[in-house]
């Protein structure tokens, strides 16, 4: 169990860094807007940040809710993020 949360842990703060990489770069282009390396930086951070989040709601569910992925509403039927793996010791 403890190997699974290090890997969502892991995974997650991937989300985060390329989720700051993009706030930060998209600061600099309201400011540079015609920075071509620019552009491309963001977007090669923007498909890390996709994939990164791919990848941890393969994992762990969904971070955000998107109405429009689904034709049904089933994204109620995996744990509550506060529900988590029970985590106890066995003596």
């Amino acid at each position: 169990m403890m190997k699974d949360q290090e890997k969502k842990k892991q995974l997650l703060e991937q989300v985060d860094q390329y989720g700051f990489a993009m706030d930060d770069i998209l600061l600099y282009l309201d400011t540079h807007p015609d920075d071509r390396h620019a552009i491309e930086y963001f977007r090669c951070v923007q498909k890390s940040y996709h994939d990164a989040v791919k990848d941890y709601e393969s994992v762990s569910g969904p971070l955000t809710y998107d109405h429009e992925s689904e034709d049904v509403w089933n994204w109620i039927e995996g744990p509550w993020p506060w529900e988590g793996e029970e985590t106890y010791v066995e003596i």
